[in-house]
């Protein structure tokens, strides 16, 4: 089965404009999440899906330079969009990750796509309980899963988004729920504000020196320097709703 991340990319953010292109630590935000995805062992591909909207060209420019595959679509028909990049990729299993984890882990990842090719089901994610750190979110599915989301979704919130309607109707699919070893939930990773942003910028400044850092290494960091975590504490998470 062909295993293919597909990573949701524009720079219309409203809290953070542009934050995908960023410059952390010497390449832009978009790039530590591909590089990132390219040290799985259990990705074959990835794609990255932004909208044909003008301003988003520079990610078109940016996966030029990356070497990486780009597929354009809907603006706010995020759902369409997220299929026919799948669709054009020729994915048997597809792989969520959105371009605003830049501390997304190979690890994490391939532990959950592991799974959904142990169990087989429509769906596995480390999202249905949170045990990790929001920002290594990975939601695996089978392309057969997305194409009956993507037709039967309606709601402009189950269009907006790629899986709500999926989550929505567990008697329709079955779920799978990967969890850690312990809560580490609390702890926030991803990047949708400037005190997002400040925070990862510090933990890439400050674990420069290893190369490829894992998920561990930046939760050792926050545990030796608990003020970090106070860098965006207080940013709510938005609703899908």
């Amino acid at each position: 089965m062909k295993v293919v991340a597909i990573v949701q990319a524009r720079m219309g953010s409203t809290r953070l404009p542009g934050k995908v292109l960023k410059n952390l630590a010497g390449e832009t935000m978009l790039a530590r999440v591909v590089g990132r995805l390219h040290r799985s062992n259990r990705i074959d591909d990835v794609l990255v899906a932004t909208t044909d909207e003008s301003t988003d060209d520079a990610i078109v420019d940016e996966c030029r330079k990356l070497l990486v595959r780009v597929s354009r679509g809907s603006q706010n028909d995020v759902l369409d969009r997220y299929f026919k990049a799948a669709e054009s990729s020729s994915a048997d299993v597809v792989v969520r990750i959105t371009s605003d984890c830049p501390l997304i882990d190979p690890e994490i990842t391939d532990k959950t796509i592991a799974r959904f090719l142990d169990e087989l089901p429509d769906y596995a994610s480390n999202t249905i309980v949170r045990t990790y750190p929001r920002g290594l979110d990975t939601e695996v599915m089978s392309f057969s899963a997305l194409s009956r989301v993507w037709q039967k979704a309606q709601k402009p919130y189950e269009r907006e988004h790629v899986t709500p309607y999926l989550l929505e109707h567990p008697s329709e699919f079955r779920l799978v729920s990967v969890v850690g070893d312990r809560d580490y939930s609390p702890h926030r990773w991803t990047v949708d504000t400037p005190e997002d942003f400040l925070f990862a910028e510090t933990v890439y400044e400050r674990l420069k020196a290893k190369n490829m850092f894992s998920w561990r290494d930046v939760l050792d960091l926050v545990e030796r320097e608990p003020e970090l975590g106070e860098l965006n504490s207080g940013v709510m998470q938005k609703l899908i709703h």
